[in-house]
């Protein structure tokens, strides 16, 4: 009688052991969630100044008021909604300045998203005006559908969209008119 209350009483508590082993999951992840909204960022940054450096030479310097990281969404990204001032230096330390009222970046497809009053300068004093730029990091290339204006020296081109790699030396204004200077 002692053997079987044993008995019972072992399978009863490796039936409990068992059930509370196999219903337990790994929800770290949604504890870590616990008093973070989804549509709150997850840090904010107020006044950066961020030099990107390779090998010991200065290759980017990005100054914002305000930087906000939405790093805990499915589709990640960085949103800066008081804008950008971007120093980007070349192999040579060529500086280009990009300047946007608005820039959202998304880690997933390395795409940038200017808008907003957009301007690119390269050292060669070139210069793109666009309400909208994109530039995909990974291909290092620049395009819109949006209205553009693109100086040259002299010439001023108005069009209705842009595509060039990031160095400008394929650039080309969609729907082109404006004023371009011709050698005869």
């Amino acid at each position: 009688m002692i053997f079987f209350k044993k008995h019972t009483i072992l399978n009863i508590v490796t039936v409990i052991t068992v059930t509370m082993f196999f219903s337990c999951k790994d929800n770290f992840k949604e504890v870590q969630k616990i008093g973070i909204s989804e549509n709150e960022p997850i840090g904010v940054a107020d006044t950066i100044n961020l030099k990107y450096t390779d090998s010991g030479r200065v290759k980017a310097i990005l100054i914002s008021s305000k930087m906000l990281d939405y790093g805990n969404r499915d589709f990640p990204f960085t949103e800066f909604p008081e804008g950008i001032y971007l120093e980007v230096f070349d192999e040579d330390n060529n500086k280009s300045v990009v300047v946007a009222d608005y820039a959202i970046s998304y880690s997933k497809t390395d795409l940038l998203d200017l808008q907003g009053n957009v301007k690119l300068s390269t050292y060669k004093k070139d210069t793109l005006f666009a309400e909208q730029l994109y530039y995909d990091q990974n291909k290092e290339w620049l395009f819109t559908n949006k209205p553009v204006i693109f100086r040259m020296g002299f010439d001023k081109i108005n069009g209705k969209g842009f595509d060039s790699n990031s160095k400008f030396t394929n650039a080309e204004v969609l729907e082109v008119d404006g004023l371009i200077t011709v050698d005869e």
